[in-house]
């Protein structure tokens, strides 16, 4: 059974070579990585410079441990106590910084498609503010103008499970007006909400394959411009025969 890996391998790794005589093997089956990148550090030509982790002071060795692997090359280093796993606090959702400028978007998606969604769980879905989802519901955001409402799981911001629960929890959620009847479940099993799931889904789809057909078009276009370029540059000028007397 292998052994847990420290907390900051490559970190490790760093400080193992700069402050033990430990053989790179041993360094680098303790902290789970190449034995290149190892030697790499050894001879500084890692292209990510690390500053080293004290493996001792964060309980994951000892230095009765390492004495051992400097006397022994052959020794495989124990963990003495493993790392605590680092669990995500609760909170909004992160968003690679590449994708913010695309909250706004898939907010108004959600807006327009499925109004019974709470602004609490598009906060959290989406990983925005309130005040934002307002400002785009009173068209009063800063960048109305531009704001095209998109699909998020197109735009990356969530996946389909995460939306489709979503909006299963909502429709839960959702009480009949007084005196209005409920419609009862359709005999196929199939209700609107999930026939128009399929529709957004089918859209969805539609949407990305016609992307993929235009980008495979542009890149075609582009290969066959830089083509004639090449031709129409290569093409030789006549030249004087070689024994004909230029005068």
């Amino acid at each position: 059974m292998s052994q847990p890996t420290p907390l900051m391998p490559h970190a490790t790794a760093t400080w193992l070579v700069d402050n033990t005589a430990l053989a790179f093997e041993q360094i680098a089956e303790f902290c789970g990585i190449h034995i290149l990148e190892v030697q790499a550090m050894a001879d500084d030509l890692a292209s990510s410079k690390y500053t080293g982790r004290d493996p001792v002071h964060a309980g994951e060795l000892t230095l009765a441990e390492i004495e051992k692997g400097q006397n022994d090359p052959s020794y495989s280093l124990k963990m003495q106590k493993a790392p605590v796993a680092v669990s995500r606090t609760k909170g909004p959702r992160y968003t690679p910084v590449s994708k913010r400028q695309d909250k706004p978007d898939g907010i108004a998606w959600i807006l327009r498609n499925h109004p019974e969604v709470s602004d609490a769980q598009i906060s959290k879905l989406i990983g925005t503010t309130r005040n934002t989802i307002s400002a785009i519901r009173e068209r009063s955001h800063w960048n109305i103008q531009n704001i095209q409402a998109k699909d998020p799981v197109t735009l990356g911001l969530c996946s389909q499970r995460e939306l489709d629960a979503v909006v299963a929890k909502a429709a839960k959620n959702i009480t009949p007006v007084e005196g209005e009847e409920v419609a009862a479940p359709a005999p196929s099993g199939a209700t609107d909400r999930e026939k128009l799931i399929e529709e957004l889904r089918a859209e969805r789809t539609a949407n990305a394959k016609a992307a993929s057909e235009a980008a495979q078009e542009a890149e075609a276009a582009a290969w066959l411009e830089a083509k004639r370029a090449a031709e129409a540059g290569e093409t030789p000028e006549t030249a004087p025969d070689a024994g004909t007397d230029p005068a």
